[in-house]
């Protein structure tokens, strides 16, 4: 079989087969064949149809059809094997079924095009020599006071007050009922703006700014109105940028008690023994989690210089398969936060899920394939040890699910591969090391500022996880005015 190879863009590979005269006749006959052998036709036993009276009733139309199906699917097969391609997805057809249909003569040659997507080809450029530059993270020297900080007010007692008027810093318990005051119209009840027995921190950011200066004054007792201007980005379009007035009652008053930062102190909140203990442990795991983001850093870094610098088409097989993956992923977490997964991934919705993806699924496909290539150029290896570790680690993560062992040594040798990439090029590069903040972008920064509110911080103990979070000003202020 005469097999002429051509490259195509996107990583498809276009092929040209000629099959012989001999095999379209024997292909041919064995359709007919078969055919006759299970062919119902009225006044014939089974397999004993003549071949005229078949070709008559089925009519030689469909006998081709069925006789060009094989042709096409076996020497495509066969094309791949002899050419040793190493083929992904399915084939496309160039050649149209109808025109090949009227070109098949039995027992004369036939020729047809079709392409494939293969593997593509990747050039990695000079990656043994790269320069970058990352940011160097250190541990802020005020964090291990300012997480005592935050714990002793987590743990604060709540007293009473009767003797003064409120203060920032307070907790109350209020009453409060709002009305919109739109200019030059009667004032209108705000729809859930209304709470009886309400308590709210006098802190900035826990509630409306213009709701917590008006209680702090006030005396256990005391109802007054304040006026209210809600912000243009309130989570509640219908009551952003207008003009409101809240009555307010005052009914309890409490102060945060904090307690000392002493042995017992550390003994509540951790496992050590003394608060000096304690401040060692913390020290410790900021310094830790410092290093670990400098080495984050380092790596995005490379990793970014390198994909950069790639040459790489890739084909659309891997791109559909990759946003399968995405997506499958996406259900996974999904469904462990108890969504409704048919709500989402509706008929409707799934195109519009998939385009989405395809971004996320490219910038996943360059930089993992260009770390598989540079450990398969660099030799790279993963040892049985190392496998068998990473296994288990990863085994008892998945504790319960149902889990193919060859599949899962293939996806720890693939990750343990890449990280051996990284640190041969973190080992290979240059790496300026430069002041935390000082890559950012006006935009990065921004996202970084609202990320820092988020972030998690070093776990003291096991049971500070249990530990409720503080309500975000934005859930405050839906609470106080939610339906």
């Amino acid at each position: 079989m005469k097999v002429t190879q051509e490259k195509l863009p996107k990583s498809q590979l276009g092929l040209e087969i000629e099959i012989p005269a001999e095999t379209t006749k024997k292909v041919y006959e064995k359709v007919v064949q078969n055919l006759a052998r299970s062919a119902n036709i009225p006044g014939f036993r089974k397999g004993k149809v003549p071949r005229q009276i078949l070709l008559q009733r089925l009519g030689p139309g469909r006998i081709k059809e069925a006789a060009l199906e094989d042709l096409v699917q076996n020497s495509l097969r066969d094309a791949l094997s002899q050419e040793t391609i190493e083929a992904l997805g399915n084939y496309q057809l160039v050649s149209t079924f109808e025109e090949l249909l009227s070109q098949f003569q039995p027992g004369q040659p036939l020729t047809f095009s079709a392409s494939v997507d293969v593997p593509p080809d990747i050039n990695l450029g000079d990656y043994g020599n790269l320069n970058v530059q990352a940011e160097e993270v250190k541990p802020d020297p005020d964090a291990v006071d300012n997480f005592l900080a935050e714990r002793q007010v987590q743990h604060a007692t709540l007293i009473p007050v009767e003797s003064r008027p409120a203060q920032m810093g307070d907790v109350t318990v209020v009453d409060y009922k709002g009305r919109l005051t739109p200019e030059g119209e009667e004032a209108v009840d705000i729809s859930g703006g209304e709470a009886t027995d309400f308590q709210l921190e006098l802190e900035e950011g826990r509630f409306l700014a213009d709701i917590v200066q008006g209680i702090v004054g006030m005396t256990p007792g005391e109802t007054k109105e304040v006026s209210v201007t809600f912000p243009e980005d309130y989570p509640r379009e219908d009551l952003a940028n207008e003009n409101a007035v809240f009555t307010l009652t005052l009914k309890e008053l409490k102060e945060k008690e904090l307690p000392e930062l002493d042995d017992d102190f550390a003994q509540d909140i951790s496992e050590e023994e003394t608060i000096s203990e304690l401040r060692e442990s913390l020290a410790k795991q900021f310094t830790e989690k410092a290093e670990q983001d400098t080495k984050t850093n380092k790596e995005n870094a490379l990793l970014e210089a390198l994909v950069a610098q790639v040459e790489i088409d890739l084909p659309e097989t891997l791109i559909e398969r990759e946003v399968q993956t995405i997506l499958t992923q996406t259900a996974i977490q999904m469904e462990k936060y108890g969504m409704d997964l048919q709500k989402v991934f509706t008929a409707e919705m799934m195109p519009q899920l998939r385009q989405r993806s395809r971004p996320d699924a490219i910038a996943r496909l360059r930089q993992s394939l260009t770390l598989e290539e540079l450990a398969k150029r660099e030799s790279l290896t993963v040892d049985d040890e190392q496998m068998d570790a990473k296994c288990q680690e990863v085994m008892k993560q998945l504790a319960g699910q149902d889990v193919d062992p060859q599949r899962l040594r293939e996806f720890v040798k693939s990750d343990l591969l890449k990280e051996k990439a990284i640190q041969w090029l973190e080992e290979h590069a240059t790496i300026e090391l430069v002041p935390e903040g000082s890559l950012e972008t006006e935009e990065t920064e921004s996202v970084s500022e609202a990320s820092e509110e988020t972030t998690a911080q070093p776990e003291a103990t096991a049971d500070q996880e249990s530990e409720e979070p503080s309500p975000t000003p934005d859930a405050s202020e839906q609470t106080a005015t939610s339906e």
